[in-house]
């Protein structure tokens, strides 16, 4: 059997897991879920055979039994080569991926207010992976690291210079890893070098972002200081006017009750006051619910104005490019968001936008759009894995 590269996305009651060849082909994946809870379940994908878990499973016993599962599976043959992780914030610290050892850990520690319902589960996935394969080579892959390279102008803020100095405040960006994806597909598909190439790249999920992509370099991105900054998203809330703390804590709420609001009860979910799945609201907007439709008119809107807002940022753009859950899926969205666009020449095809540009590489644009608009699916664990690979030295 061909050596395993083991994939690892950690969060706060899940776990994701992936294999890959050395091939960098996905051979298996699986994913833990509800963990530390009573009702805790476990799958392989593809396999209808549920895998146990005991109840208020941990992390560390979900890893153990998922990995159980594909071994007796045959699906994974003694130790993986290499172990990458996703790790959502890298501060200042990780201009790319790196090795983890002691001093990376440290880092990520450190980096852990910056994004504390993300860095600390991060972590558990990696003591967790360490003790069950302490020889492995382990990586961690940041969100962060691809949004280094934003110049002073873009990830500063108009704050007095102790804020940065002394506690790194400062706009960071996410999705980094889908992001890099995007530039390097979209050079293939439009026959570039990515090191040639300029996208503005739409990452649309239930987190959302969108990056200004200058021949293969981050130039600008819509997610800030942490993920709740930018575009409007399934539960946060994405740019609202910062004295809103203020104004709601003279009417009795807390600082940290409008900072839950903001990440869990607003976007799509919040206006709406229905659900944050996109597919739903479009069924209740055609059913004539207010609500849902105006959530998808500001969604739509708002990813307008930040398409406009990241071509400030380049000298050139080969393509508009739209990724992630909502992205790939929605042809409402997409049409919607180009209606506005129209003064910048975006125009589309509808029959190609209806099959998500599946028929023609991606391409969705029509042939008088002024810059082509493309449709490419995300592989954030395949670019977890290449690096996995390069940096533990598998050939």
């Amino acid at each position: 059997m061909d050596e395993t590269i083991l994939v690892v996305n950690c969060g706060s009651s899940s776990i994701k897991l992936a294999l890959f060849n050395t091939s960098h082909q996905k051979t298996a994946s699986a994913l833990a879920e509800r963990l530390n809870n009573p009702d805790a379940r476990a799958r392989i994908d593809g396999d209808d055979t549920p895998v146990s878990l005991p109840s208020n499973s941990s992390h560390q016993q979900a890893l153990q039994a998922l990995v159980s599962a594909f071994e007796e599976r045959g699906l994974m043959n003694g130790k993986p080569v290499s172990i990458g992780h996703r790790v959502v914030h890298g501060g200042e610290a990780f201009r790319e991926a790196a090795l983890i050892d002691a001093h990376a850990i440290a880092a990520m520690e450190d980096c852990a207010p910056l994004a504390p319902l993300h860095n600390p589960v991060n972590l558990i996935g990696i003591e967790a992976t360490r003790t069950l394969f302490p020889d492995s080579p382990q990586i961690a892959v940041f969100d962060t690291a691809f949004h280094q390279t934003l110049p002073p102008r873009a990830y500063r803020y108009a704050l007095p210079e102790q804020f940065y100095r002394d506690w790194a405040v400062r706009r960071y960006g996410f999705h980094g890893t889908s992001h890099y994806f995007m530039v390097e597909e979209a050079a293939r598909r439009l026959n570039r070098t990515p090191a040639t190439t300029s996208i503005i790249s739409a990452h649309l999920g239930n987190g959302c972002s969108i990056t200004a992509i200058e021949d293969g370099i981050s130039k600008d991105t819509s997610m800030g200081l942490t993920p709740l900054e930018g575009l409007v998203m399934g539960t946060r809330s994405g740019d609202v006017d910062p004295g809103l703390f203020d104004y709601l804590a003279s009417r009795g709420v807390s600082a940290s009750e409008t900072h839950r609001v903001l990440n869990q009860e607003s976007g799509l979910l919040g206006l709406s006051g229905q659900t944050n799945d996109m597919r739903s609201l479009c069924e209740l907007a055609d059913h004539g619910h207010e609500p849902s439709t105006l959530a998808i008119d500001v969604f739509c809107y708002r990813l307008a104005k930040y398409v406009g807002a990241m071509m400030a940022s380049l000298n050139k753009l080969d393509a508009l490019v739209f990724t992630g859950g909502i992205g790939e899926n929605s042809a409402r969205v997409r049409a919607q968001t180009i209606q506005h666009l129209k003064l910048l020449g975006f125009t589309l095809d509808a029959e190609l936008n209806t099959h998500h540009g599946q028929v023609s590489e991606g391409h969705i644009s029509d042939a008088d759009s002024r810059f082509p608009v493309l449709v490419i699916p995300t592989n954030e664990e395949l670019v977890i894995a290449r690096e996995a690979s390069r940096l533990a030295n598998v050939n």
